[in-house]
């Protein structure tokens, strides 16, 4: 009875001692695989809000940038009206320049006109001089002989008085006549000069249109020039904008992969928290309770050659271990093919790298010999079930290029 009582006791201290060690490994599963992937996810979160807040900045920046380009295209149009108002004015100016030349040509002729007209009444007025003057020089000094002949052709004394009075008559013509001639080369003179002060005053019109129009055409270059300034600005702007408007649709496709990676990790964090839920809940078997198969160690060799096959030793024993942990976890097939070709588990099973290996029988003999220490026992990462390339926030056994957790 008492013997009895001993092997009782023992079979449950070493009972409990299994379900502790089991309950330990499980929870440390748990702890690196729930945490490291909390902590992707928080800084896959992080990420994305960091993406979406660039997103927004540059949505605002092409906010902006549109803004002033509207503003600019206002400006350039303001300009161009400007421009339109200072062509017509351009073109009344130079009507009115051309219309003052015309003037000025008209004035020109009258003024010529004018002086041939003075030229003519000065040698008509000399002319008249000269007959006058002769006729009385005649008068004078034929006084005495004309005298005798009127007294001798005169029939009585009215025809002699007749005589004189013609005399007299044309004498006062002839000074009528020059005076008239005097008067008209007076007005002529004064015609001449209101025409030459005319044509001054038109040339100081022409003096001031010209200045108009220098500053009016100065003006629509200047306004040429800066709508051309604008178009060219526009151009440049509208080029930025259709850079940013490239870099918003890349933050956009940033935030859609980004969301992408969060659902993926929150899909995948999800899964390791069942898991590892079941896992602390599930047994574990000892390595001694494992049969293996005949082609159990030429399956893992060759799964140990495509995983970590450039990897150090130390590396093809951690993947082989990460197999038999699995299999010795009731949370997962219990067969070295059945947590092998477990779907979604093994990049290789699902790409044809193994099928490819297995054909050929790539594995090396280093290969062979993880595949035997994983499957007499031997693990250099404690129970980790899971292993892949390190990122950033995953934490656990880093070996090589893996990280086990």
């Amino acid at each position: 009875m008492k013997s009895y009582w001993g092997r009782a006791i023992r079979l449950v201290a070493v009972t409990m001692t299994i379900v502790l060690c089991v309950c330990w490994g499980s929870a440390g599963t748990e702890v690196k695989a729930t945490e490291a992937t909390k902590k992707a996810l928080q800084e896959a979160k992080d990420k994305l809000n960091e993406t979406k807040g660039q997103l927004s900045e540059t949505q605002d920046q092409l906010d902006d940038k549109k803004e002033d380009i509207s503003n600019m295209h206002q400006q350039k149009s303001a300009l161009e009206n400007k421009l339109d108002d200072l062509n017509d004015q351009l073109t009344e100016v130079s009507n009115n320049l051309s219309d003052l030349e015309d003037q000025i040509d008209v004035k020109l002729d009258e003024i010529s006109t004018t002086q041939e007209e003075l030229a003519a009444a000065i040698d008509t007025r000399d002319a008249q001089y000269a007959a006058m003057k002769k006729r009385v020089q005649f008068i004078y000094e034929k006084e005495s002989f004309m005298l005798l002949d009127m007294l001798a052709d005169a029939g009585n004394f009215a025809d002699f008085l007749n005589h004189s009075n013609y005399v007299a008559s044309l004498s006062a013509y002839d000074r009528k006549m020059l005076d008239q001639y005097k008067n008209t080369c007076v007005q002529i003179d004064e015609k001449e000069k209101n025409l030459q002060q005319e044509k001054a005053e038109l040339d100081e019109c022409k003096v001031q249109v010209e200045a108009e129009q220098s500053r009016v055409s100065g003006l629509v270059s200047k306004t040429s020039g800066s709508i051309s300034a604008y178009k060219q600005n526009i151009s440049d702007a509208e080029e930025e904008a259709k850079n940013i408007e490239n870099k918003a649709r890349e933050y956009e496709n940033q935030v859609a992969e980004q969301n992408a990676d969060v659902k993926a990790l929150e899909a995948k964090l999800a899964e390791e928290i069942r898991l590892s839920k079941l896992a602390a809940k599930s047994k574990w078997r000892n390595i001694s309770e494992v049969s293996f198969a005949d082609g159990d160690r030429y399956l893992l060799a060759n799964l140990i050659y495509c995983e970590a096959g450039g990897e150090p030793y130390e590396g093809k024993v951690a993947v082989g271990a990460v197999v038999i942990n699995r299999v010795l976890s009731s949370v997962y097939p219990d067969t070295v093919v059945g947590v092998i070709y477990q779907s979604g588990q093994f990049s290789p099973v699902a790409s044809g790298r193994l099928a490819l290996a297995l054909a050929n029988g790539d594995a090396t003999e280093s290969c062979y010999q993880a595949a035997d220490a994983a499957m007499g026992g031997a693990t250099n990462v404690g129970n980790c079930v899971y292993f892949r390339t390190p990122i950033p926030g995953l934490s656990g056994i880093n070996i090589g290029g893996h990280v086990f957790y």
